[in-house]
Parts: C-alpha cells; sequence; structure tokens
C-alpha cells in the first residue's frame, strides 16, 4: 500500500497526507476545503517554499504581472487549463510583488510557465499560451 503524498492545503497550508489514486477527491483534514480544487492558487515567497518548492505533486507556475497585457490575456487559459488537470497544482506569482523569487528563478520575460517536480524545475515556456496549448505542454512534460 502506498504511504501517500504530502500535500498542503491550498486555503491554510495544513499538510496532508493524501492516497495518490484519490488525489481529486481529497479534502484537507483541518478546513475541509478541497486540496486539488482545480483553480489557481496565488502565491507569495513564502507560499512558494510550500506550494511549489515542499510539493509532493508537480506545479506548474505562471510568472506574471498586473501591468502585462499578455500575462492578462492568458489568465482565463490557466485557469481553464488548471480545472483540466486537476492532479497538477497550478500557481501565479506576481514578479511585481515578487522581484527577488523572480530573479531567483531567472524570469526574463513575462508570461512565463515553469513545470516544477519534486521542488526542481523541469521545464519552462515563454509567452501567452491557450488552455488547449498549456494542458499540452504540461502533459508533454509530464511525460
Amino acid at each position: 500500500m502506498s504511504e501517500g503524498l504530502i500535500v498542503p492545503c491550498p486555503k491554510c497550508g495544513a499538510k496532508n497526507r493524501i492516497n495518490p489514486a484519490r488525489l481529486d477527491e481529497a479534502v484537507c483534514g483541518k478546513c475541509k476545503t478541497p486540496i486539488m480544487d482545480g483553480k489557481p492558487l496565488a502565491v507569495d515567497a513564502a507560499g512558494f517554499e510550500t506550494h511549489v518548492l515542499q510539493s509532493a505533486v508537480p506545479v506548474v507556475v505562471d510568472f506574471w504581472a498586473p501591468w502585462c497585457s499578455p500575462c492578462r490575456m492568458m489568465a482565463p487559459a490557466f485557469e481553464q487549463a488548471a480545472a483540466d488537470l486537476r492532479s497538477v497544482r497550478f500557481v501565479k506569482l506576481d514578479t511585481q510583488a515578487e522581484p527577488a523569487l523572480a530573479s531567483r528563478n531567472g524570469i526574463q520575460s513575462i508570461p512565463t510557465m515553469a513545470l516544477f517536480r519534486g521542488g526542481r524545475e523541469t521545464a519552462r515556456v515563454s509567452g501567452a499560451m491557450n488552455a488547449v496549448q498549456i494542458v499540452s505542454w504540461v502533459r508533454q512534460n509530464l511525460s
């Protein structure tokens, strides 16, 4: 029997042991929020550490800024991709609010999406994409 994945709650941050086969049904043991709710999670530096670098599930990070037109244009597509791929955590990091974190991650243009597995970046792409392209890019880089 699998020991389960340790996945933080998107609402309260509590760490939950989840059976990977039931990830889409899991709720937080503390606050009862769905663990993988199919919605992008906005993170700051502390949230990046918890939900990206310490994540047991794959994470797609959208590095964006509120002044960036392509970023705003891609936001609904990113939300749709999150709803379509509920076994992957989707997070948004505002590079204007967290410039040091953006710099540490080598972000030179936005929007940039990066896929993290086991706390390490495994793929990166820059430029606005539609939902179908985002889903395809994630699936291609998870296999």
